[in-house]
């Protein structure tokens, strides 16, 4: 039997929202991949340290208070330094504070070397999807 793909989820930074990594956990579990749930109040350097340590393929980074633009900067360089600057890096949620434009937040985030972005409300399903052509 093959190993299964390995990502490593968390919520980044002073966010302790736990309801949504709970829901992402689970599914994409159920999806068929082994998740290293970090869970909240992560920082960066854990999702790096873990990703390296468990041979990861994706970094999912989740983000509800709005302060995700500050805490997610610079993740795409520390990947680069730790010598994993090819894992897919996938980040969603409430990830700037008040009424911004997802087109605008979204290129924000890709900018900063995000793989794929994802705007509050979209289901799991979806990014279970991206994760499956991603990750072949």
């Amino acid at each position: 039997m093959a190993d299964k793909v390995k990502v490593v989820l968390g919520v980044i930074g002073a966010d302790c929202h736990a309801v949504g990594n709970k829901i992402l956990n689970h599914a994409i579990t159920a999806a068929g991949y082994e998740v290293i749930n970090l869970g909240v109040l992560v920082p960066q350097e854990e999702f790096v340290n873990a990703a390296i340590e468990t041979d990861a393929k994706a970094i999912l980074v989740a983000s509800l208070y709005g302060h995700g633009e500050i805490d997610c900067r610079g993740l795409r360089d520390r990947c680069r330094e730790a010598g994993i600057e090819d894992i897919m890096l996938y980040v969603g949620g409430n990830l700037v504070v008040g009424k911004t434009d997802f087109n605008e937040v979204e290129k924000k985030f890709l900018d900063m070397g995000y793989n794929r972005v994802y705007e509050p409300g979209t289901l799991p399903d979806r990014v279970i999807a991206d994760m499956k052509e991603d990750l072949k």
